[in-house]
């Protein structure tokens, strides 16, 4: 990690569906860099979020790059579609896809940055032969699935993990970590080598989200 402050992601899944242009507007005035999409099929996690119609929506009142994450299975049926519906990125899981080569493939044919996201089960290490063709990488810290779950503390030796094999390869692959993340733990997250926080439930429920997510940004700011 640089020393550059991270980017902070916030997950709209968490916000409030009732008011979403109010939400991203919310977030377009904020410190936030990106906003984090999360959508799930029922059958690779244990939940049902949104789909391309929602990212539409979402796109349409953005001014941050969506930060598309898919929790589903077979994820290359619908990489275009997600492409059109407004994503800058798009994160696949390693457990998802038979062939992630073909897939990570596919996500740049799209005009997509690509991602490959990792379960708290799965070994960096499974990406050592592929890490130069990822624009990032995400370090689930809890299983996915839902929010609100408590941060998994071995992510950090995981991402500690990641960082040195992304330095060893001369690599420019960010490190993304969703999951439990808040001003409590951002700090170390960054000194351990995230590039970039997601959060929701720590954003959106708290009184002020603007300040909150100001904090998350300038966490490793306050450490000097």
């Amino acid at each position: 990690m640089s020393d550059n402050l991270p980017i902070i992601a916030p997950s709209i899944l968490s916000s409030d569906f009732g008011n979403l242009q109010r939400e991203i507007e919310m977030i377009n005035g904020s410190e936030a860099d990106w906003i984090h999409v999360d959508v799930m099929d029922g059958e690779f996690v244990p939940n049902i979020s949104f789909g391309i119609p929602v990212c539409k929506a979402i796109a349409r009142y953005a001014e941050k790059p969506l930060d598309v994450h898919l929790m589903i299975i077979r994820p290359e049926r619908y990489v275009e579609s997600f492409s059109k519906a407004g994503a800058s990125l798009i994160t696949v899981h390693a457990e998802a896809c038979t062939h992630l080569h073909r897939v990570v493939q596919l996500i740049k044919g799209a005009n997509c940055k690509v991602g490959v996201a990792l379960n708290p089960h799965t070994p960096v290490e499974a990406l050592t032969d592929i890490i130069d063709q990822l624009d990032m990488v995400l370090i689930m810290s809890v299983n996915p699935g839902f929010g609100g779950q408590q941060f998994i503390r071995n992510s950090f030796d995981k991402i500690k993990r990641l960082r040195a094999i992304i330095q060893q390869r001369g690599s420019s692959t960010l490190i993304e970590v969703d999951g439990g993340v808040n001003d409590q733990n951002a700090t170390e997250l960054v000194q351990a080598g995230a590039d970039v926080l997601v959060a929701g439930n720590h954003i959106f429920q708290s009184k002020s989200p603007k300040e909150t997510i100001s904090l998350l940004k300038n966490a490793t700011a306050r450490t000097v």
